[in-house]
């Protein structure tokens, strides 16, 4: 099971909205195959496994860290894979999470005389697929949070120079995160301040492009941004108040950008109407980069999953500083955020913060 799960990592970036998936043919005490779910649309972790073991996996057992399917998507059913194969014990991670899939795939395959094990390294085989998970279960995208700031706080100084808070080695791990992930987003400060691109460049290593997302509620978004001049190469929505101007509008659909209307508070955009619509939408997951104040509405509306956080050995020394965080201020430190799970990684002099905002997994 350890080496399907490490399998199952290859197609990290790939295979939303479908789950990360790996799988192990094994006769005797001998490895006969091996396949991951290397793309949505692809054949699937056990179909690959199976074919690459042959006539050797009659008879063998299938370790597979997701529970086989058994209904028919953009592919036939899994189960019909293992029955036709010849196998004989299937070993999974953990059930199909999906409600809406009728007929379980164990059962199904025990019904057939297979013996089924379930359960196997469960939460490491959860872990991997915590986005899959909550959008099967809840129809939302899973927020992972990023922010780089100095020690004391501050993720750009009074002047609003951002370049660079962190190291080279950190800011390649943002477009790591960026492959994995469906989507990134920020607030049109960030945009406006670093006309950035927002896009996963990895140098020779191919990677996925995510959907790219900006708060503008007032459609501040220049159309010579780099932004909107790239929309037609890389999806980007921006979201808006009803109130906004509609020319400006027309013009940025004109470039090729989608703009999505939302309700607005006294917090600003409603996030919950966002990630419903990007849920239905079958995306799975989004990055949030900023800024402040992008992060402190995230974290106010209590809909982060998880967060990395990144310190660079720097000290600004200024109070006038951009805070790494702008929301509802807590007043107890019994009412702070917590991170839950916590570990830390350094990238050179950097260290990383990475946790979860809720004990339980998805």
């Amino acid at each position: 099971m350890r080496r399907a799960l490490k399998l199952a990592r290859r197609g990290e970036g790939w295979t939303s909205p479908n789950p990360m998936v790996g799988a192990v043919v094994v006769r005797g005490e001998t490895v006969v195959g091996e396949g991951w779910h290397e793309k949505a649309g692809g054949p699937h972790a056990e179909v690959n496994a199976i074919r690459r073991a042959g006539e050797a996996a009659r008879g063998a057992t299938l370790y597979v860290t997701l529970e086989p399917c058994n209904h028919t998507g953009r592919t036939p059913p899994c189960t019909w894979a293992v029955l036709e194969a010849g196998i004989q014990r299937v070993v999974a991670g953990m059930k199909d999470p999906n409600p809406r899939v009728q007929g379980g795939g164990a059962a199904f395959l025990e019904a057939h005389g297979l013996r089924v094990d379930l359960g196997v390294m469960e939460r490491e085989c959860r872990l991997l697929n915590q986005p899959f998970i909550k959008h099967v279960t809840q129809g939302l995208p899973y927020v992972t949070l990023k922010t780089a700031s100095t020690l004391d706080g501050r993720i750009a100084s009074r002047t609003g120079d951002a370049r660079w808070v962190t190291n080279e080695r950190s800011r390649r791990f943002v477009h790591v995160l960026r492959h994995r992930l469906d989507a990134v987003l920020v607030g049109v400060g960030t945009a406006l301040a670093d006309d950035p691109l927002l896009t996963a460049r990895l140098g020779r290593r191919p990677c996925r492009q995510p959907i790219r997302i900006v708060l503008d509620s007032k459609l501040r978004l220049p159309l010579s941004s780099r932004l909107a001049g790239t929309a037609r190469q890389v999806p980007l929505w921006i979201a808006c108040a009803e109130t906004a101007s509609p020319e400006k509008e027309a013009r940025l659909r004109d470039l090729g950008a989608e703009v999505i209307r939302l309700n607005r508070s006294d917090r600003g955009l409603d996030l919950h109407q966002l990630l419903e619509g990007m849920g239905r939408r079958a995306v799975t997951s989004v990055l949030v980069e900023g800024g402040a104040r992008v992060t402190g509405s995230f974290l106010d509306a209590e809909v982060a999953d998880e967060a990395f956080w990144f310190f660079a050995p720097k000290i600004l020394g200024d109070p006038g500083g951009v805070p790494a965080v702008s929301g509802t201020p807590r007043e107890r430190m019994l009412d702070a955020v917590r991170l839950h799970n916590v570990k830390t990684h350094r990238f050179g002099q950097d260290v990383m913060v990475h946790g979860r905002f809720r004990e339980e997994l998805y």
